[in-house]
């Protein structure tokens, strides 16, 4: 057959249940229910942490971020820090980045990627020394083509762009591109990464009306917002949230019905046009030639302890859909055991027969693909804190209202930044490991919305212990210098 295609589809925000195949029957995301019938399906996905640049670093060069730098939004990868294309035998494959990047001069071709399709302008401030700040993304110009043009200055923001009409969005964009791609490079081996930018925020577009307000269950943790057994940080984010929102604030039930609708509109929206790619895919009989993935850069609270976006240790923020569907695959399967996102490279790898480089730190995925039995291991993330240094700031939101109330700045920059290391066993134990001692142990078999923190009960210090120790030898392996203390 030779070389394998690579289709690699990600959104941004998306957390797990947001699709039937993890459990949400009432969202309508009809493409993507059909591929996870036909994909393994990875029911514990994690990523290695729950905010963008850091999360998408591992999706493309398989290191933590603490290993290759990316440890905050908008820190740039490094041009020595190779991502997948680079890794594998040169010329064998055309090789193709249409969407968000979030990892450093955001509209250029990079690392190996030769066609090269942007669609962020917000990021020119970021750009590294010789790039063109007025340049504009692929998109920008695809819109000026169809007569469109920015209402206030000279890019279209992000809630500009997501009030057009769908055929003029984002989505509609990406699926043209990437149908494009596919159809020109369909008699040669391709690797294609196309990244959405939904369901991120602003929380809105052209699906709004898609899902009622009164048809959505608020999550089983809605009603258990942080205590004082929980960090002080996600107790800030949820005086924040509640206070501010986004938008508007988030007080009541009805409050969070119509934000939730929005985002399920999203998620929807997403999947219309993922539809479309792989129709282009079928159409052009290459179902049988190329591997898919689809998967997010990290969840979103959406409610879960009264809490919204990420950037939190908590599980509908750190675990996101994750399905892989081999050549010529009809038949899914499940996998049930924990798995993160620092496997992908390398399973990827594995899949496209090029070797993997030994500086890789996860393992092919492909026994599980395969069904054959693999052992069971940990799955370790982290958090890294501050997001580019801004000490009164969390994924961009302002906190100051949170801090007045809950701490006093220090307390509040010192939360924020703490570098917690959280573990999760194939036994279904969580161990969020603080060095501010804002420790959190959760069996997530008989607690999975985790809201008692079992941390500190006689019964539970084995266990504590147990994971600890597993970190520690997680520490070792990947050279991660976060000084942790000891159970």
């Amino acid at each position: 057959m030779g070389s394998p295609n690579l289709l690699f589809i990600f959104t941004d925000e998306q957390r797990a249940d947001t699709m039937a195949a993890y459990g949400n029957t009432k969202i309508q995301t009809p493409n993507l229910d059909r591929l996870a019938r036909q994909s393994v399906l990875f029911e514990r996905a994690y990523v290695t942490q729950t905010v963008c640049t850091p999360s998408r670093s591992t999706l493309l060069t398989g290191l933590y971020p603490h290993t290759n730098g990316c440890v905050e939004n908008n820190l740039p990868l490094r041009p020595d820090t190779p991502c997948l294309p680079e890794m594998l035998p040169p010329g064998r494959w055309a090789t193709g980045y249409h969407g968000k990047w979030h990892l450093g001069d955001e509209i250029f071709a990079q690392h190996g990627f030769e066609e090269w399709r942007g669609i962020e302008d917000a990021y020119a401030g970021y750009y590294g020394p010789g790039r063109d700040r007025n340049a504009r993304s692929a998109y920008h110009h695809w819109l000026i083509e169809q007569g469109v043009r920015p209402q206030n200055g000279s890019a279209f923001g992000r809630g500009e762009a997501a009030r057009l009409p769908e055929h003029l969005g984002k989505p509609a964009f990406l699926a043209r591109t990437a149908s494009d791609f596919i159809r020109r490079h369909r008699a040669e081996p391709f690797v294609l990464f196309v990244n959405f930018l939904e369901p991120h925020m602003p929380f809105f577009g052209p699906r709004d009306a898609q899902h009622a307000p009164g048809s959505v269950d608020l999550p089983a943790n809605f009603g258990a917002p942080p205590t004082v057994r929980q960090p002080l940080k996600t107790r800030m984010m949820q005086r924040h949230y509640e206070e501010k929102g986004f938008g508007g604030p988030l007080r009541s039930e009805d409050d969070w019905r119509g934000l939730i609708a929005r985002y399920w509109g999203l998620c929807s929206l997403v999947d219309t046009h993922v539809g479309a790619i792989l129709r282009t895919l079928e159409e052009c009989g290459l179902d049988d030639k190329t591997i898919v993935v689809y998967t997010s850069d990290h969840g979103d609270m959406m409610g879960s302890h009264r809490l919204l976006a990420k950037c939190v240790q908590f599980e509908e923020a750190a675990r996101v859909p994750m399905m892989i569907r081999l050549p010529g695959q009809r038949d899914g399967r499940r996998v049930a055991a924990p798995v993160s996102h620092i496997d992908m490279i390398p399973t990827l790898l594995d899949l496209l027969d090029a070797p993997a480089p030994p500086h890789l730190q996860g393992r092919s995925l492909r026994p599980e693909l395969e069904g054959r039995a693999s052992a069971p291991r940990d799955v370790v993330f982290e958090w890294n804190g501050m997001n580019n240094g801004m000490g009164d700031k969390l994924g961009g939101v302002s906190l100051s209202d949170s801090m007045t109330a809950l701490a006093t700045p220090e307390q509040a920059v010192a939360a924020i930044g703490d570098p917690v290391r959280s573990i999760v066993s194939p036994d279904g134990w969580k161990l969020n490991c603080s060095p501010l001692g804002e420790h959190e142990l959760y069996n997530l078999n008989e607690d999975p919305i985790e809201t008692r923190n079992l941390y500190g009960q006689p019964e539970t210090r084995a266990v504590a212990a147990r994971l600890r120790q597993g970190l520690a030898q997680w520490q070792e392996r990947t050279a991660d210098a976060v000084s942790l203390p000891a159970m």
